[in-house]
């Protein structure tokens, strides 16, 4: 179960990962539909809309223990706030036998864009303890975590996974995607990935346009920060190089037609779009990111961490020589998506004291 099903990097995580488990799965979704939402259903995964109408529509635990009742789920794994603190109270009263959580979004200072309160933080600490293990999506959720007060038995890093053959570059799709989005086949084209809010900092790779003449930057997300990022633009006289793509799940031709992928975020739990970039071959500039940070040095060397400060002059010298495509790196074979569904049915099986799974 999850939030919401609109196109964020834990929503896209959880469409990629259900056709490579073994296991029988549907989904309930706390609010709205959206694109993923869409895209899951087409594979014939049921999904189950739940209608939770705010944080404190406590209905919502009603309708959800009766739907874990009534379909006798052996498991039930959260995603995301919301459905992490409802989902595993309305799987304790459903007497649900395995209840697992996985934590993406977890700062220093916010959990999904939201800031944390000692209100917030009391509320997760305490539907934590309602189940039986919490995985985090990288070493530093796992710390942040731990800090918080969760004991480490009750913690596992199971990382996020990419399928690296969805995400592999086509020239053809790069032509195709270019022509459709007007972009010059010649034109040097930054890319950023996610949720268009603060914490991101898209402003910075708006700033730099008017340093890159000829340059195009291309916006794949939707957030609150889209009016002000337009309008930054307008005042920059920069407005015809900025394209806002919105929510899209065609993400490998997106990334096909970008030169280099740039995520300047302040704050990150994972950094799947770093990943996903890298298993296009392309070059990454980074302000933080997990994925990267955690492995060994050298894992990525087409992933550069960048200050704020020196984003500008980065991103000048790779559109004077455009580095062209790279071979994918080691850290993509890493996080392969087959190796996070296997650790997830193993933890599965070993929390039901079951048999391995099959469909």
């Amino acid at each position: 179960m999850i939030t919401g099903l609109a196109a964020g990097g834990a929503e896209q995580q959880l469409r990629c990962l259900l056709p490579h488990l073994r296991a029988r799965c549907e989904v309930a979704v706390l609010t709205g539909h959206g694109v993923v939402a869409d895209a899951i259903e087409r594979t014939g995964v049921p999904i189950h809309h739940i209608g939770m109408r705010g944080n404190r529509d406590l209905r919502a635990v009603g309708r959800l223990a009766r739907l874990m009742r009534k379909h006798r789920y052996e498991v039930v794994h959260a995603h995301l706030y919301r459905a992490c603190v409802y989902g595993r109270l309305a799987a304790r009263l459903a007497n649900v036998p395995a209840i697992v959580a996985t934590e993406h979004s977890i700062g220093h200072e916010h959990i999904e864009g939201r800031r944390l309160s000692r209100p917030i933080r009391a509320l997760y600490l305490a539907s934590e303890l309602l189940g039986d293990l919490t995985v985090a999506v990288s070493p530093s959720v796992a710390d942040r975590l731990s800090k918080w007060g969760i004991p480490r038995d009750r913690i596992v890093v199971i990382p996020n996974g990419v399928d690296r053959a969805a995400f592999g570059f086509d020239p053809a799709l790069r032509r195709s995607t270019r022509e459709r989005l007007g972009l010059a086949e010649d034109a040097f084209v930054i890319g950023g990935v996610g949720r268009l809010e603060p914490g991101k900092r898209f402003d910075l790779l708006v700033e730099t346009l008017p340093r890159l003449e000829g340059a195009a930057l291309l916006l794949v997300g939707s957030g609150s920060c889209e009016p002000r990022l337009r309008e930054l633009a307008r005042s920059l006289g920069v407005e015809r190089q900025v394209i806002f793509v919105g929510e899209s799940l065609d993400v490998r031709g997106l990334l096909s037609a970008m030169d280099v992928l740039a995520a300047p975020s302040v704050e990150e739990t994972f950094g799947l779009a770093v990943v996903e970039a890298l298993a296009c071959g392309l070059p990454v500039l980074y302000g933080t990111c997990p994925a990267i940070d955690d492995l060994p040095p050298g894992s990525a060397p087409g992933a550069r961490r960048v200050t704020q400060d020196g984003l500008a002059d980065e991103l000048e010298v790779l559109a004077a020589r455009p580095p062209g495509r790279l071979p994918p790196p080691d850290a993509v074979r890493v996080y392969d998506i087959r190796r996070q569904a296997e650790q997830l049915e193993s933890l599965y099986t070993r929390l039901l004291g079951a048999a391995p799974m099959e469909k």
